[in-house]
């Protein structure tokens, strides 16, 4: 019998009974299901995030490909991404609830199928116009949305004291999106992989002014026939929940909340650091050790940061979200403290060993507060409603649980949205820092005094002896 009652909940389309906290039910059915689900979107915010940060690796080709555009205009092509995806995340985060997680999954995912095909067309042809290709760049900022409609969605299938690894190992091994499009566009410009189907090569010229051919569009439609898949996999494999539909007007309580705007503060200092200094850290280190090359290395820093992510969530499930997010921005703190020390100044040329060593640091400490952050969310909102529910019964605390997994999945759904903004303000930072001083250390002591903030909320609110919610 229990077998026939996994095959059912496995196959069925809409989970009308779902009630992970209960073990008995998570050990004999739940947990193979909420398995399913996110190893199904693990590839999809893979992909999501792939394609958001396919400008970061594109633009640098468009002066040697023919496009005649300005350095500005080229570092708008890379931020506007980060722009759209950050808004639309905001709008995203609302969707689960009301579309359903394995219908906003598929759709979303084929949704990046748009800017994929179109910028593998634009970019044969120079006479492309800027505001197509802005327009492009702003399409990707699908990719950057999916993500918090991705995590709201995988929080539904979790208990509490699973969550912070589930949600690491999504959002983590989804972030290695971002190393990747680095690392590989490189490769597979140099081949014709789609044969006449692809298109023909184009002239590049290298500094020594020899050309040589190059597939430029591969850097967008290596990733179509992968899109396809995830979203095919996304409509038929997973699940919706019934108790997690909610209209917007359901979740819009959030708002009134105060641990949503603490928590997106705080999620601003992980998530919002990572991406933006993924976004800003090629730039950086041309900027400052130009006799680097930068591409060699920039891929590294979103690599170890997406790693270290799902170990974030998983140590925040043994020692507690808070004392972990606690401990983590006093070291990202000293991170950032590190990398000043290593910069060019004063007439010395500074240490890339020692600048690239502390960046990684960085990186790594953003992938665990990332992990971490994100455990706490939904252990919040959880004890908020059960204290609201203690002693009125059974039902009444079944109730609190289904509430609380609403608003902890718009709330992470919204934090994100406000934290992915982070991909453009860090990077730009940077360069006001440097057009006003001379120097990015403007930039650098601002995000230090940032991390202090976020060190005094966590320890106030959540981790000392007797803070208000212990998380």
């Amino acid at each position: 019998m229990a077998t026939q009652a996994l095959g059912r909940l496995r196959s069925a389309r809409l989970l009308t009974i779902w009630t992970p906290e209960d073990k008995e039910f998570w050990r004999k059915e739940g947990r193979a299901v909420a398995s399913l689900n996110l190893w199904i979107s693990v590839p999809a915010l893979f992909l999501a995030f792939a394609v958001w940060q396919m400008w970061s690796a594109i633009a640098v080709y468009l002066p040697a490909l023919g496009f005649r555009f300005s350095t500005n205009q080229l570092f708008w092509l890379a931020a506007a991404p980060a722009l759209s995806g950050a808004t639309l995340r905001i709008f995203c985060s609302f969707l689960v609830p009301i579309f359903g997680g394995r219908r906003w999954t598929a759709i979303s995912t084929a949704l990046l199928l748009v800017p994929a095909v179109g910028i593998g067309l634009a970019i044969q042809r120079p006479t492309t116009s800027y505001p197509a290709l802005l327009v492009l760049a702003l399409l990707c900022g699908f990719g950057g949305g999916n993500f918090a409609s991705s995590m709201a969605n995988i929080s539904f299938f979790f208990p509490k004291e699973r969550k912070g690894s589930a949600l690491g190992v999504n959002a983590g091994l989804g972030n290695l999106g971002v190393s990747s499009v680095q690392f590989l566009t490189p490769l597979v410009v140099t081949m014709g992989l789609f044969g006449v189907f692809g298109g023909g090569p184009q002239s590049l010229t290298n500094s020594t002014d020899h050309p040589s051919l190059i597939w430029a569009q591969n850097a967008a439609f290596i990733w179509v026939p992968f899109i396809a898949i995830a979203a095919f996999a996304a409509w038929i494999g997973m699940n919706d929940i019934a108790d997690a539909k909610a209209s917007f007007a359901d979740q819009a309580v959030i708002f009134k909340r105060k641990h949503n705007w603490l928590m997106c503060w705080l999620y601003l200092g992980t998530f919002g650091s990572f991406i933006g200094y993924a976004a800003g850290f090629p730039l950086l280190i041309k900027s400052e050790f130009p006799e680097v090359n930068a591409l060699l290395y920039a891929w590294l820093g979103p690599l170890v940061g997406a790693v270290t992510r799902p170990f974030g969530g998983w140590l925040a499930d043994k020692l507690g979200g808070a004392c972990v997010t606690f401990w983590n921005f006093i070291a990202m703190a000293l991170a950032v403290a590190g990398v000043l020390y290593f910069l060019p100044s004063g007439g010395s040329g500074g240490s890339f060993a020692g600048f690239l060593s502390m960046f990684l640091v960085l990186f790594l400490t953003t992938g665990i507060g990332n992990g971490s952050t994100f455990r706490m969310i939904p252990v919040i909102f959880l004890t908020e409603r059960q204290r609201l529910a203690a002693g009125n019964g059974r039902e009444a605390m079944e109730q609190a649980v289904r509430e609380a997994n609403k608003e902890a999945a718009a709330v992470l759904g919204f934090s994100s949205a406000l934290a992915a903004y982070g991909g453009f303000f860090i990077p730009k930072s940077y360069g006001t820092s440097i057009n006003l001083t001379g120097g990015p250390e403007a930039a650098l002591y601002l995000s230090i005094a940032f991390y202090l903030t976020c060190i005094a909320i966590t320890w106030w609110f959540y981790s000392r002896r007797h803070a208000q919610t212990p998380c």
